[in-house]
Order: C-alpha cells, then sequence, then structure tokens
C-alpha cells in the first residue's frame, strides 16, 4: 500500500530546514556557531552588526531559540551567527546569543569563534579582527592553539553600590561594563565551594533585588551578569568566580565579558596596574590570563586582553522539521 504523498519521506524532507554548526568550548563554557543556514546577511538588511541583531531578534528569534534551547541545545549554550563583516578588514562578523536573548559580545564564545575559524580553515595563526553588536575586537591565534582577544573598552560605571537582598541582607558591589553589564559582588563573599545551585539562587536574588531597585547600567540597560568572587584554588592564580548568565545558566568558564569588567575595577581601584598579569579562575578551576591597556581615547577605560585555549567538539547538521512540536525549541 503506497502511503499518503504528504507522508512520504520525500516531501517531509522537502518541508525541512537544515543548519550547520560547529560546537567548541572555552575553559568549559560551550559554544555553537551557525556556519550555514541561518539567517543571511540580506536576510538580516545588511547593515551594521548592531542593525542585524535587531533584525535577528525582531524576525528570526526562534531560529536562535531553535539552536540553542532544548531539544537540540541546553540553557548553558552560547550561540552565535557567523557574518559577513560590514569593516572589510575584519575576519569575519559575529551575532552572540543564548537562550533567553542576544549578547553585546562574548568572551569565551569569540575564542570559540577563532578556534572553529581554524579549523574550517578560515583563517592562520596571527592577529584577526573580529565584528561584534558592540564594536571591533582584535583576537590572535598563536602556534599552540591559544588565542588572546583584545575586548572593547571596559569602564567601571558605580562604586561600591548596595541593595538590600531579602534572605542575604545588604549586598555592595561595583556595577562595570566588560562588553556585557555586570554587578561584581565585593561583600558579603560568598563560599565558592558551595553547591551550585546555591550560588545560583543567591545571583538570581542579587539581579532581581537589582531590577527592582532601579539599579542599571547606562541609558536604563539591564544588568542582566552577576559575578561573585572568592579565593582561587590553585595560589598561581588571583580569584575565583561564579558567574551568573542572563539565562540563569552559570558560565563554566571565567567568563571574557566579565574578566573584563572585573580589570577595570582593578584598574580604578588602583589594584592593578597596566599590563600587568592577572589569572582569573573560573568556578570549575580553569584559568584566563589577562592583563589591560589604558585606552588612549579616554583614561577611564581599559582596553583587556584575554587570553585562553578553545577545542572544537563537534560538527553538526541541526535538523528544523516542522511536524515536530519543538521544532523551534522549548523556551526557557
Amino acid at each position: 500500500m503506497v502511503a499518503p504523498d504528504h507522508f512520504t519521506v520525500a516531501n517531509v524532507w522537502a518541508r525541512m530546514q537544515e543548519i550547520k554548526v560547529v560546537d567548541s568550548h572555552t575553559a568549559g563554557e560551550p559554544t555553537r556557531i551557525i556556519i550555514d543556514g541561518g539567517p543571511s546577511s540580506g536576510d538580516l538588511g545588511g547593515g551594521s552588526l548592531a542593525d542585524r541583531l535587531a533584525k535577528f531578534r525582531d524576525k528570526f528569534d526562534s531560529i536562535r531559540s531553535a539552536v540553542v534551547n532544548e531539544p537540540r541545545g541546553s540553557d548553558v549554550l552560547v550561540g552565535g551567527l557567523l557574518c559577513e563583516p560590514v569593516d572589510p578588514s575584519c575576519a569575519a562578523g559575529i551575532i552572540f546569543f543564548n537562550n533567553t536573548g542576544y549578547l553585546g559580545m562574548c568572551g569565551h564564545g569569540t575564542i570559540g569563534l577563532m578556534e572553529t575559524l581554524k579549523f574550517l580553515g578560515r583563517i592562520e595563526s596571527g592577529v584577526h579582527k573580529i565584528e561584534t553588536p558592540v564594536g571591533i575586537v582584535a583576537a590572535e591565534l598563536f602556534a599552540d592553539g591559544q588565542v588572546a582577544i583584545e575586548n572593547v573598552p571596559s569602564y567601571r560605571l558605580t562604586q561600591s553600590v548596595s541593595v538590600e537582598v531579602p534572605e542575604l541582607g545588604l549586598v555592595t558591589g561595583d556595577v562595570a561594563w566588560g562588553g556585557n553589564w555586570f554587578f561584581l559582588v565585593k561583600e558579603p563573599v560568598e563560599n565558592l565551594d558551595a553547591d551550585r545551585r546555591h550560588l545560583t539562587e543567591v545571583a538570581l536574588k542579587i539581579r532581581h533585588a537589582l531590577q527592582q531597585e532601579g539599579i542599571t547600567g547606562v541609558g536604563g540597560a539591564e544588568i542582566d551578569h552577576v559575578e561573585l568572587f572568592g579565593p582561587p584554588l590553585d595560589s598561581k592564580n588571583h580569584s575565583r568566580n561564579f558567574v551568573l548568565c542572563p539565562g540563569g545558566a552559570y558560565d563554566r568558564s571565567p567568563c571574557g565579558t566579565g574578566t573584563s569588567a572585573k580589570l577595570a575595577c582593578l584598574a580604578a581601584d588602583g589594584k592593578l596596574a597596566a599590563g600587568e598579569l592577572w589569572r582569573q579562575e573560573s568556578i570549575l578551576g580553569t584559568v584566563f590570563e589577562c592583563s589591560y591597556q589604558v585606552a588612549e581615547s579616554n583614561p577611564n577605560q581599559v582596553l583587556p586582553t584575554i587570553r585562553a585555549r578553545a577545542f572544537v567538539s563537534g560538527q553538526s547538521t541541526l535538523i528544523l522539521n516542522p511536524d515536530d512540536p519543538f521544532c523551534m525549541g522549548i523556551p526557557s
């Protein structure tokens, strides 16, 4: 018996969409780069990366969800859409996103992108410029596979902001920009050896209190990252952190933009000199080696450099079957 045409494999396959991706991780934090099958620069209007991000969010957000949310992804996964850069001197353009929305910049993701571009044979060792929605970053790929990224100008906006947090009491920290907005907690100091679910709950309560009190970044921007600090596991390192990401997951790496915000605060406090090495340890014990230079255009801003290694962990084709009730992902 011949099945009805609309049930034939060929007919179903013709309606499916394929998205090709490369997966990697940087110091434990995963990145998934769309290399084919996502919205093109033409689909997104061909403007600046910031304009394209806005168009992606408004018209193609279902693709974001399909790529990083369950059942194909997870809350911890950061995605990136590989784009043609506006600036012809750049090796690539990138729009980063996660389970709940979009990121202006992603440090670990940029390192993962460099490893992905090397894996695809698109770049070799040397310095390359990457265009992001918040500006151009320079990234150097070394022969040993490590990558050093020069992040966007970073700075502390407000020092020692205090907020009353239910069940925690008074919490004090700095508000800083490192490509995303961060609240860097100074007091009280949490025990980072505690259960990570507990640390996540603490950071979520702090973020909610910031929202309730109307404490924001520039122009009312939401402070969607919270960073806790403690002593390092390894005495060779300077600090250990726990970083809450916008979607409620914690960063497995030391967080590139979060470490940039940390450097900005250290510089503002006179605790780290330009060019001096800072080894930032993650909750897993992985390390980013960092330093900064003072921005020539603004002495109150720093230009952070973050060095680490990424590893490609997979190359695959995602299948978007319109008959699948969770084709476009399960919203977080």
